[in-house]
């Protein structure tokens, strides 16, 4: 069974850093995993995927230079550190696969973790 668990989201002030994880039930080796966010009512966005050999890409130019996508193979997870939070990052984040080493279009994928809240605020 495919499950992926999110965590590390919470309230932080604007200007402020938090590192979401990404956890999952098989061995994330050989996947590549992407980060994801969606507010109540807008389309879900993409931030970011790494492929099973540590290359990066970025799906949102606004998030460029503040959000890094890494992966820990040792501790089977994947993680995404947030740094210059604004309130307009305030989002649930949500991992995901498509057990497909290499990264894949926003939309292409198939296996969700349940999503982390993030709310950034004064």
């Amino acid at each position: 069974q495919v499950q992926l668990v999110e965590s590390g989201g919470g309230l932080v002030q604007p200007g402020g850093s938090l590192r979401l994880s990404c956890a999952a039930s098989f061995t994330l080796d050989y996947y590549a995993i992407g980060w994801f966010r969606q507010v109540p009512g807008k389309d879900r966005e993409g931030v970011s995927c790494i492929s099973s050999t540590g290359g990066s890409i970025p799906y949102s130019d606004s998030m460029k230079g503040r959000f890094t996508i890494s992966r820990d193979n040792a501790k089977n997870m994947v993680h995404l550190q947030m740094n210059s939070l604004k309130p307009e990052d305030t989002a649930v984040y949500y991992c995901a696969t498509d057990l497909d080493p290499q990264c894949n279009t926003a939309s292409g994928y198939t296996y969700w973790g349940q999503g982390t809240q993030v709310t950034v605020s004064s």
